[in-house]
């Protein structure tokens, strides 16, 4: 036996019948810092931030990516040439 049952309502009335929570200020906070941060551009610290939370093994990551960057942009742009 087999049922079908179709119900028309909106996501709102979805989410109240699940028993989600409204999220609805949160994400208006979300999107306020989001647009902060587009407008004045990314802060040092924040970059800072972004990558420590990337990269797993704390200082010693962080020394392995700073390390990684520099290599790449301290090589040369021109191939040597092979004799």
């Amino acid at each position: 036996m087999k049922f079908n049952i179709e119900v028309e309502c909106t996501p709102e009335e979805v989410r109240r019948l699940v028993g989600l929570p409204d999220l609805t200020e949160v994400h208006d906070v979300y999107l306020d810092k989001m647009k902060d941060v587009m407008t004045t551009g990314l802060t040092p610290d924040m970059v800072d931030t972004m990558v420590r939370s990337w990269v797993p093994g704390g200082a010693a990551g962080m020394d392995f990516v700073r390390d990684l960057v520099k290599g790449l942009s301290s090589t040369p742009s021109t191939p040597k040439k092979k004799d």
